[in-house]
Parts: structure tokens; sequence; C-alpha cells
């Protein structure tokens, strides 16, 4: 793992994305990135096997843009986890952030988190929402411990940024696990450092789609919740938790699915 690169006032932002048949998103993500208001990016989009134009697209997308550094790596179809695993270890930023080939940041993103770790040495990881808060909790930021995503996933990776501390002692994605991945990396994370959540929108998720039951691996509802069990598993397997706390999340995590379906069907009415 080489030596990171810098910008001129200090850093440099690391932007890793997945991208898999996105020819009908990519560009927005792109440019998403360049019309942020801070512009210290190196942009690296990993193909994870595309068979569309998704790749065409990005390397037009890089020649009208040269004044950002964007790289395209091309892999035979892994998942979502190989892809962000070759981007991580491809970056040289001293902050690391992803972006889902079908999400958009909103201008702001980047500058408001960056902002927020500049000022907070102790902070290694910070989120975003994607959804507006209520009027009383916007702006405000909240410390998420492991023992809080034991209950709930706070964390979307389209509005996570890190320091880059975190992949060096964390290290990569589960690649064998294919459903609620980054629940299991993000426990990871929090186990050894702060971590926090601001209540602010920050991206457009999936141009608008809904947050679970839509579209892409988040519709397969019973994967997506034997992969959390999986990580509540994995928790307490590893110590993280006690074998008390392991049952009463499991069974917590049952109900969500019992509502999640529920939810689903009444959609579909």
């Amino acid at each position: 793992m080489g030596k990171y690169l810098m910008s001129s006032n200090g850093y440099l932002v690391s932007v890793v994305i997945p991208m898999y048949n996105s020819e009908c998103s990519i560009e927005k993500a792109l440019a998403s990135i360049t019309n942020q208001t801070c512009k210290v990016f190196e942009i690296i989009v990993v193909d994870d096997g595309s068979t569309d134009r998704s790749s065409y697209l990005v390397e037009k997308f890089s020649q009208s843009h040269p004044e950002f550094r964007i790289k395209l790596l091309k892999k035979l179809n892994g998942g979502v986890s190989s892809a962000r695993n070759i981007g991580m270890m491809e970056s040289q930023g001293n902050f690391i952030a992803f972006l889902d080939s079908d999400d958009e940041w909103l201008p702001h993103k980047t500058q408001v988190q960056i902002d927020i770790l500049k000022k907070d040495a102790s902070l290694a990881f910070i989120a975003g929402t994607t959804f507006y808060p209520i009027e009383s909790m916007r702006g405000r930021l909240r410390v998420v411990t492991l023992n809080d995503l034991i209950f709930k996933n706070y964390f979307q990776p389209s509005t996570v940024i890190m320091r880059r501390k975190v992949y060096e002692e964390v290290g990569s994605f589960n690649e064998s696990q294919r459903f609620a991945e980054e629940g299991n990396y993000f426990m990871r994370v929090a186990h050894k450092f702060k971590c926090a959540l601001l209540y602010e929108k920050l991206i457009i998720y999936g141009n608008g789609k809904e947050g679970f039951g839509s579209s892409g691996l988040s519709a397969n509802l019973c994967e997506m919740e034997k992969g959390e069990l999986l990580n509540l598993k994995f928790a307490y397997t590893n110590s993280y938790i006690s074998f008390a706390k392991y049952s009463i999340a499991g069974l917590f995590s049952l109900a969500k699915f019992v509502r999640r379906v529920i939810i689903v069907k009444v959609r579909r009415v």
C-alpha cells in the first residue's frame, strides 16, 4: 500500500465506484462528483464485468473532464465487494469515499463531511442520510457505536467517507458475502474507530427508489435477512457482543424482516 497523495490544501479524496451494467446512471453519478463544491478527487471506477456501454461512457466522461483524475478498472464479474476492494487497493487519497453507480451526491456532500473530519481528529468515519431529517435533527452529528449497528445499519455506502487509516486497519469487504456485506464491514469499522452519522441529506439514492424491496440486491428481502443474521453471528463469534445481545438482536432483526415483507406487499397492492 503506497504512500497516499495529498492535494495542495492538505487532503485528497479517493472516490470508489463499483459499476455493473450502469449505462443509465453512471454519467449522473460521475457528474455529481465533478459538481462538488470541494474538488480534490481521484475517481476510481471498477467495472465489475459489465456487458453494456458503461465503460465506454466512463471513458467518454473522463475525456470531457480532463481536470479530474478518473481511473477505469475492468474485472470479471465478482460482486460489489470485490469491486470496492479493488478500488480501495488502488486508491491513493488520505480519505476514501464510496459512491454506488446508481446514486448521486448532492453538491455540498464532500465539503461538509471533510469540514467535520478536519475539526475532530478523533472521528474516523462519517456518513449522512438519504432523506431529509425533521427540522429539529438537521445538521446534528450522532456518534454511532457497534452496539447501535447491531440493531440498525445507520450507514448507506454512498454517504460514507472515512480516513485512510480505517482501510489500513480494518481491511477489505468480505467478498464471500453477497447480501448485507456493507453491514459486516461497518461493524468491523465501529469496533475499532469512532463513527458518526450526520443528520443531513447528502445523496440522491437510486434515483429516488425505496430503501428496500424495489430493485437491486435489496429487493431480495430473504437474502438480505440472511445476510443481516450472518452479520450478527459474525459479531457474536468474534466476541463483539454477548450471547444475550446476539439473541435479542436476532429476534429484533426477524421482526424487522416481517415488517418489511408486509410493507412491500402493501406497496404492490
